[in-house]
């Protein structure tokens, strides 16, 4: 059997008292970085055997995993922060389980883009959800297909991209889009930044910013 288990995406307590159940129940722990999921595992005085499933490997070791699984083994997936499979490595291993009829269970818990979407003030009752903006090939023509999009849109983006990407939604969506830039969610030093695409561009054109970060953008009206 294989548990998705989410995790916190900044403060430690939020995880489910279930998910640290499972955590310490299973044979096995795949982590996105064995690393990052160390300090939670220990944090929770978690000791199973843990080994690396990330991007880089997954198409490697999913079939060996797969039968692992067939042949009785529990497994949790976790990724750094967050839902796995949402931006990051699950897809694989989970379309595998399917296939060959392992049961999979996914734990409901911390996803980034929730608190983000909430908090931003923008229409919830509908929204899209694009994760990570294609970097170079097919940007253009994302960004134009997005212009028409009428739902509220939620994106994720790195710190070292996101001016760079508020330009881009400022000259494909227009400067006076209302959106949101929140980042460090659940840490100390939590910002939800609130305003035109042109205010946040400003804002944020002016002082290096860290962390992982989710923008909401208002979607194109009639």
């Amino acid at each position: 059997m294989l548990y998705i288990v989410p995790t916190p995406i900044g403060n430690l307590a939020d995880i489910t008292f279930r998910a640290i159940e499972i955590l310490k129940s299973v044979d096995l722990i795949l982590a996105e970085d064995t690393r990052t999921s160390a300090v939670l595992l220990q944090h929770y005085q978690v000791q199973k055997p843990i080994t690396p499933y990330h991007q880089h490997n997954e198409h490697k070791v999913v079939q060996h995993l797969a039968d692992q699984l067939q042949g009785g083994k529990t497994m949790a997936l976790l990724t750094d922060a967050g839902t796995p499979g949402i931006s990051d490595p699950a897809f694989l291993l989970v379309r595998e389980c399917v296939k060959n009829g392992i049961k999979v269970e996914c734990l409901p818990g911390a996803t980034a883009f929730v608190p983000a979407l909430v908090n931003s003030g923008l229409p919830m009752n509908s929204f899209c959800f694009e994760g990570f903006l294609p970097l170079k090939k097919g940007r253009q023509t994302f960004l134009k297909k997005m212009a028409m999009e009428e739902r509220t849109m939620v994106y994720y983006e790195s710190p070292v991209r996101l001016v760079k990407t508020l330009n881009d939604f400022i000259e494909y969506f227009g400067a006076g889009r209302q959106s949101s830039v929140s980042r460090e969610l659940t840490k100390k030093f939590e910002e939800n930044k609130r305003g035109t695409l042109k205010e946040l561009h400003d804002h944020f054109n002016t002082k290096p910013v860290k962390g992982e970060i989710v923008i909401v953008v208002e979607g194109k009206k009639d």
